[in-house]
This record gives structure tokens, sequence and C-alpha cells, in this order.
């Protein structure tokens, strides 16, 4: 790196620290490849996931402006303004900065914060994620995740629409597209703050937390298949997994074990949405449909199915999601850009 930013010096006006980040990172995915875990790393397209890491960051380097706004010192640039939304933890000492869809710039601090502690009164939860009722709780509690409104859904269709008929590499298309990814980002947004509110709420209200065990990468993998073996129904299969996606099944539980960690048991998914959680009757008429569920050996219902099977959820016998019984955290972990906060 030093010979190379004595040779060239586009290299050398950047950050040095900033670009040997990089080549770890790289050399870390070309391992994780090698390791057969992953694939191999590609090269990365022009102005999509722009962003840089920043490590060795210390308390002066970060000053809060005024009630809205602070300031990080970046190398090679300077001061940089950036919006308070929240208090920067102690101790931090590195900061991702990044470039979203919709052209907004972000900066995060890596931060690993201790899990929510439970109530300590033994209370058990179990939750049941679904695509029109995106979380049920066993208690009877119906959760779903926001996304766009009425006439949001209606614009994206439209500029869909006009995009499809937009000549490729023009200024009209680019223009589309930006907008486009500003009404996704929107939906992304609100996602993510419901599933942060109500994993910090799930953590806090009980002790144990269970929920099904779920492939989410599985279940949403594309059905379009090859030239050869062409998949079947694969018009059905995309629209429900944009469905999952929207209903964040993956985040909801990984949020989960972040804040409630060692308390987030995972329970064999086969059987929970027509078993009776008053008699344990199976059968796949206790389904009256798709929302109701009555059960045909003991008449318990009609209520709502996901309730039902939120119920034999938590109900159930399970291990951790880590196989384990999950009851000591590392104490070497190193923070993450993408860290848990609360």
């Amino acid at each position: 790196m030093t010979a190379a930013r004595a040779e060239h010096d586009w290299l050398a006006a950047g950050s040095q620290t900033v670009q040997q980040q990089a080549l770890r990172d790289f050399a870390e995915a070309m391992g994780n490849f090698f390791r057969g875990t992953h694939r191999r790393p590609t090269w990365r397209k022009a102005g999509v996931h722009e962003g840089f890491r920043q490590i060795a960051v210390k308390s002066r380097h970060v000053e809060r402006v005024n009630r809205r706004f602070g300031r990080v010192w970046v190398p090679k640039v300077g001061w940089v303004r950036f919006r308070w939304s929240r208090s920067v933890p102690e101790g931090v000492r590195s900061y991702r900065v990044t470039l979203d869809r919709a052209g907004r710039w972000h900066i995060a601090f890596a931060h690993v914060p201790n899990p929510i502690a439970g109530p300590g009164v033994g209370n058990v939860v179990g939750i049941d994620r679904g695509v029109v009722v995106s979380a049920a709780l066993s208690t009877g509690e119906l959760l779903c995740a926001p996304g766009l409104s009425g006439s949001e859904a209606k614009r994206l269709t439209v500029l869909q629409q006009r995009i499809a008929r937009a000549e490729r590499g023009s200024r009209r298309r680019a223009r589309t597209k930006r907008a486009i990814a500003k009404l996704k980002v929107r939906e992304r947004d609100r996602r993510k703050d419901w599933i942060e509110k109500t994993t910090t709420d799930i953590a806090r209200r009980f002790d144990t937390i269970r929920i099904e065990a779920l492939n989410v990468r599985a279940m949403t993998r594309s059905a379009r298949g090859t030239v050869d073996h062409p998949g079947v129904r694969v018009t059905q299969k995309r629209g429900l997994n944009r469905a999952i996606s929207r209903s964040g099944w993956g985040l909801l539980a990984a949020r989960l074990q972040h804040k409630a960690f060692g308390r987030v048991e995972q329970i064999p998914a086969a059987y929970t949405s027509q078993q009776c959680s008053a008699c344990g009757h199976v059968a796949p008429e206790n389904r009256k449909n798709q929302a109701v569920f009555e059960c045909a050996a003991c008449t318990t219902g009609p209520c709502n199915a996901d309730v039902n099977a939120a119920r034999n959820i938590a109900a159930g016998r399970a291990v951790t999601a880590r196989g384990d019984l999950g009851a000591s955290r590392s104490t070497n972990r190193e923070p993450q850009p993408c860290s848990p906060a609360t």
C-alpha cells in the first residue's frame, strides 16, 4: 500500500485507513470463498453501494454542534456535519459512511449494546410470522408492518410502468429510477423502524420468546428455474417472496436474537397452523380458511388462525436459535458496522 500510494497520486489523495480497510474486506471475502462459505467476490459497480469505513476514531473526532446537528472529522475531507438523531455511545472506535439508493448519505457508529433485560417473571410468548399479519403473538396481539400508503403504491406502479417504456441510458430513465428508489427506501425505513420498536417492546415484556424455525432465505428463493428445467407458478412465487420481504421475517428474528440474547428459542414449524392449541388435535380441516381456525375435535373456536399458531409455538419444546442453551455471551465480539442497537 505504501509503495502504491507513492507511485499513484490519486491513491495518495485518499485516506490510507479507508484503503487498508477495503483491502482487508477483500482478503476476508476471498478467504470466505476459498473456505466454501461464500461466492467469489465480484467487482462493485460504480455508484452502487458506495461507502467506506473509518477506524481508530477518538472522542475529539465527534462533536455535537447544536440540538439537531453534530459533526465528525473525516480524514482527507475535514469536518462533516450530520443530523444528530441519537447520542453517540461512549467508547466508539469506528464508523461507516454509506450512500443509499435514494441518494442519501448515512453515518453509522459501530457499537454493540448490552442485551435488553427481561421482566424476570418467567412469562413466555410465541410469535407466528405471516404475510397478512406480520407477527401474531400468543397473547392475541396482531402486529402488521407498515408499508406504502395507497397513493404511494399507485405512484410506484406508474413509475414502474414509465421506466419500462423509457430508453436505456436516458436522463428520463435515470430520474424515474431515482424516484422509484426513494419510494422503496421510504417503505424500507418504515418497516425497519417498526421492527426496531416492536422487538424492543417484546424483549422488555417477555422472558422467553419463541418463534418458528424458518429458513427465510430458502423460502424466498426464486422459482424461475433454468432453461432446461423451467420453474412453475413463477409469478405467484414472486408475489409470495415480495410479501415475505415486506413483512420483515428475517430481520424481525435477527433483532429479537440481538436484543433478547439467550432468551429466543426456535420451534419446529410443522403443523403449528393445523394443531389445536387447546386439545392438541391436528387436522387440515381445522383451518376453515386462511384467517379462521376451528377445531373439529373439541369445537374450540372459531378464532384467529395466526393467534392459535402462536399459542402452539409458545407451548412448544425447543432449543435456542444457536442450537444450545445460550446462557453466555462472547466478550470478544468485535463491533460491526451493522451492530445491533436498542
